[in-house]
């Protein structure tokens, strides 16, 4: 069976005033999966996973060309709410930004700010996203502490939940496991794997193992361009480019 195709670029360039950061990158993504997208640093990976969400349009002298559509509508359209954007494309940074709020502040900001007024509606909307984050139990007897009193894991796991809690069709997460320590870097990973039921995930990392057990396609990225996609596990065990395998044998990279 085919699988739906949750969002995509086609021909994608992007530019940084003159510099040319991507080259025409045509890409899928499948609903409710998770991709991997993989490369050396400066490769475009965080660039090309801003354009999913426009956050490259806080950038001045940026420019896209190609389409990028999410539900077969195109983002780029000048008629599209940007706003509304961001809630169905969320986003989790690699360093954890928790507001200096409490948690429940943190994790109800967004409904408020969409205007969403009823206190025992976001209550309910707090719990069930933190329960979706894997958090609720560490935090559920102290959800008015200042949200910046957690460790590092749990502040990332926080913003998964704030992201969660605008109910996102996709997640877009930018090597969220990078600044953590081995636990906590676990449980990132295990909600990845239970998340990707309910949403379609996009994944930077660098890390070749983490790539390998949370997704279920991965993109090699490099010097800008899209140099192979495949399912996971072949195009870990049988890429269709040296290039490819290079890159994960650590050859290069």
């Amino acid at each position: 069976m085919k699988p739906n195709i949750k969002m995509c670029t086609k021909n994608l360039d992007f530019y940084y005033n003159k510099f040319q950061a991507l080259y025409n990158i045509s890409l899928d993504f499948h609903e409710c999966k998770a991709t991997a997208l993989i490369g050396p640093s400066g490769c475009g990976k965080s660039t090309y996973l801003k354009c999913l969400n426009r956050m490259n349009d806080l950038i001045p002298k940026t420019k896209v060309i190609g389409e990028v559509k999410l539900n077969n509508e195109i983002i780029y359209d000048s008629s599209l709410d940007v706003v509304s954007l961001r809630r169905k494309v969320g986003m989790v940074f690699q360093k954890p930004n928790p507001f200096p709020k409490t948690i429940f502040e943190n994790v109800a900001y967004g409904p408020k700010i969409n205007g969403l007024k009823n206190k025992a509606k976001l209550t309910e909307i707090v719990e069930k996203s933190l329960k979706q984050a894997a958090i609720w139990d560490e935090v559920k007897d102290r959800l008015n502490q200042n949200a910046l009193e957690l460790s590092g894991g749990q502040q990332q796991r926080l913003c998964i939940a704030r992201a969660l809690a605008v109910n996102p069709e996709v997640l877009l997460m930018d090597e969220p496991a990078s600044a953590l320590d081995p636990i906590a870097t676990q449980k990132i990973e295990e909600l990845i794997e239970k998340l990707k039921s309910k949403l379609t995930i996009i994944i930077v990392t660098h890390n070749m193992q983490q790539a390998s057990r949370v997704s279920d396609r991965t993109a090699f990225f490099y010097m800008g361009k899209l140099i192979e996609v495949n399912d996971t596990d072949t195009l870990f065990t049988n890429p269709a480019l040296k290039q490819t395998e290079d890159y994960i044998t650590g050859r290069f990279g």
